[in-house]
């Protein structure tokens, strides 16, 4: 029987998706977020399922996805990344799932294409140059750790890029995503109401314009978020909050520093922002 629209409203709307790799699981759930984003209305509940990189773990793996699923009544979608077609066949002879095979889609294609055969290793994307990766990402934590919230001036010339704005409106999640995920040392710089009554950007921060992005937000938003700190307090009240953030866009306008509302962006939207206006450069493995 075809179905039709009417159906439509009595599918759930809560699934639970999983994630499975033979190595991190972080390329599987990147991609297949990107997928889900692209389906309205529904709701997931996720489940990653990294380092299946054995034919027992496989196995293991699908019969607890079965599990799961049998729990929640809906039949579980799995987006997998498993590359070795013997991990593979384990996995799919075991799981009773919507199977989504990442790389399949791919890498047949571009065998045909390139006319070589792929090497099916497990693996194979963390091989090259990881060690580098991690020390670099390790000292853009550490960097930014140390930079955070305008704690030292120093080194401020070695930052990547320098996010400026009031307090609680972006910078030190931002500040530590770009560390943590591209390896970006990522300084970040309070904007105080005496700056505001100076009329200028603090005087550290003018040798190094060309570094600053600023974040903005919504003072309702601020309002929200500062109250959840300090409730009832002049901080979190909305008039200082409509000022602060005035005064912030006022004097980023004056300085001709790029800036943007963290208010209904992610993360994930405010960096690539920032990578792009800034012109970072980043390696394109560090997000693997």
């Amino acid at each position: 029987m075809t179905a039709n629209n009417s159906d439509t409203p009595n599918k759930p709307k809560l699934r639970t998706v999983f994630f499975v790799s033979d190595a991190t699981a972080i390329t599987a759930e990147t991609l297949a977020n990107s997928v889900l984003a692209q389906f309205q209305g529904l709701q997931y509940t996720r489940y990653r399922m990294p380092f299946v990189n054995t034919e027992q773990k496989a196995r293991e793996a699908a019969l607890k996805i079965n599990e799961i699923g049998k729990e929640s009544g809906v039949r579980p979608l799995v987006f997998s990344t498993l590359v070795a077609s013997s991990l593979t066949a384990a996995f799919n002879e075991y799981c009773n799932a919507f199977v989504i095979e990442l790389f399949r889609s791919f890498v047949g294609p571009l065998e045909r294409e390139l006319g070589v055969p792929s090497d099916h290793s497990v693996g194979k994307s963390h091989e090259i140059g990881d060690q580098e990766r991690y020390n670099k990402r390790i000292d853009a934590i550490n960097y930014t750790l140390a930079h955070d919230d305008g704690q030292t001036n120093k080194g401020l010339g070695d930052a990547d890029v320098i996010l400026v704005g009031v307090s609680r409106s972006g910078k030190t999640p931002t500040s530590l995503y770009l560390a943590m995920q591209f390896g970006i040392k990522a300084a970040n710089y309070p904007l105080i109401p005496e700056d505001f009554d100076r009329g200028e950007l603090p005087p550290i921060l003018e040798e190094c314009k060309g570094k600053i992005f600023g974040l903005s937000i919504a003072p309702e938003r601020l309002s929200q978020i500062r109250s959840e700190r300090r409730p009832n307090s002049r901080y979190a009240s909305i008039e200082n909050c409509r000022y602060e953030v005035s005064e912030s866009q006022k004097m980023m306008e004056r300085e001709g520093i790029q800036y943007l509302s963290s208010t209904t962006k992610s993360i994930e939207e405010i960096s690539a922002t920032i990578l792009q206006q800034l012109k970072i450069n980043v390696d394109p493995m560090m997000s693997m």
